[in-house]
C-alpha cells in the first residue's frame, strides 16, 4: 500500500501528496495514445525528461513504461539517449511455433484485423467480459469505414458467464454478503455494456456497408478460467485469466476483491498449417468451443 507523504500547505495545514503513478500506469496511458492514433506510427516520442515532468515521475518509471511498450512492440529504438519511436502497426505479431505470447491489448487486435481481410469473416470467443474483444474490433472497423477493408459476411458467437451464477471471479476477498454483491453487478453491468457495443458496431455495417452481419451470444454455467479466440477457424488465440488480489473503487466504497486482468494476459497464437502442434490445437479449440455452444450453453440476454 502505498505511503503518502506530507507537505505544508499556505494556512500551515499538511494535505496528503497524492502518491506517483507506476511504470505500469504510465504504461497504459502511453499505450492507449498509441491505440488511438494521438501517437502515430514513425513519430517519435517526447523525451524522457519530458514523459517524466508530464506524469509527475521519476525517470526510472517512464524508463520502464517504454521498455514495456518495446516489448510489446509498440516502440523501437528505446534506450537513453534519443527519444523512442511508435512502430509501425502495419507489422503483424507472428503466429506460428516461434511465436512469443503477447499481451492482449498487444496481440488481438492486429490479429482480428488480419482474419477481417478474408470475404467471410467467422470469429468465435469465450472470455469473461467481452471488454478486450470489443476494444480489438475497433481496428478493422476502422478499415472498414476508410474503405481498406470490405468483407461481404461476418459471423460472431460470443461465449459469456450466465448472470445467474455465483462466479469464482471477480469476488469480493471477504466474501458475498448475501444478495447484496456490488462486484457482482458492476461486472454484470460491464458484461452486458460491452456485448451491446460489440453488436451494435458489429451490425451497423449492414446499413453502413452492406455487409451480411450476423451477431450471437450465449452463456456459460461456469467462470473461464481462459479466454479463447477463433478466427476464421484458422488461427487460435489462447490465454489464461490469472486471479490477483486488488482494490476496486465501487461507488462510494473501496473493496478489496480477487479478480483477473484480462486485457494484460498473454496471449499465445496457434495457426493451422504451422505443425502439428498448432493445427491439433485449432481444431480441438473448434471442437471444445462447438461443444460448449451446442451443450451447456443457454440464451443470453444482455439485459439486467
Amino acid at each position: 500500500m502505498a505511503v503518502e507523504t506530507e507537505h505544508p500547505s499556505v494556512n500551515g495545514r499538511k494535505k496528503p501528496q497524492r502518491p506517483q503513478r507506476t511504470h505500469r500506469e504510465v504504461a497504459d496511458e502511453l499505450r492507449a495514445r498509441i491505440r488511438s492514433g494521438a501517437l502515430r506510427p514513425g513519430q517519435r516520442m517526447p523525451t524522457q525528461a519530458q514523459l517524466a515532468a508530464e506524469f509527475g515521475v521519476e525517470r526510472q518509471a517512464v524508463r520502464g513504461a517504454l521498455r514495456i511498450l518495446q516489448s510489446e512492440q509498440l516502440l523501437t529504438n528505446v534506450s537513453k539517449g534519443a527519444p523512442a519511436t511508435v512502430a509501425d502497426r502495419s507489422v503483424r505479431p507472428p503466429t506460428g511455433p516461434a511465436a512469443p505470447p503477447l499481451p492482449t491489448t498487444v496481440a488481438l487486435a492486429p490479429r482480428i484485423a488480419a482474419a477481417f481481410e478474408a470475404d467471410h469473416v467467422e470469429m468465435d470467443a469465450v472470455c469473461l467480459t467481452a471488454v478486450s474483444l470489443t476494444l480489438a474490433i475497433g481496428e478493422p472497423l476502422r478499415q472498414i469505414h476508410a474503405g481498406r477493408l470490405k468483407p461481404a459476411k461476418v459471423d460472431v458467437r460470443v461465449l459469456l458467464p450466465s448472470r445467474s451464477i455465483d462466479l469464482a471471479f471477480p469476488v469480493p476477498v471477504a466474501g458475498r454478503r448475501g444478495d447484496d454483491d456490488p462486484v457482482h453487478e458492476r461486472w454484470l453491468a460491464q458484461r452486458n455494456a460491452q456485448g451491446q457495443v460489440l453488436r451494435h458496431n458489429l451490425l451497423g455495417l449492414r446499413a453502413t456497408h452492406g455487409i451480411d452481419v450476423r451477431v450471437s451470444f450465449r452463456a456459460l454455467p461456469f467462470t473461464p478460467p481462459v479466454k479463447l479466440y477463433l478466427l476464421n477457424g484458422e488461427e487460435a488465440l489462447f490465454a489464461y485469466y490469472t486471479v490477483t488480489r486488488g482494490e476496486a473503487q465501487i461507488g462510494q466504497e473501496s473493496l478489496e476483491t480477487y479478480d483477473a486482468q484480462g486485457m494484460r494476459s498473454m496471449l499465445f497464437a496457434f495457426e493451422q498449417g504451422s505443425g502439428l502442434r498448432d493445427t491439433s490445437f485449432v481444431e480441438q479449440s473448434r471442437l471444445w468451443f462447438n461443444a460448449l455452444w451446442e451443450t451447456i450453453s443457454s440464451e443470453l440476454e444482455l439485459t439486467d
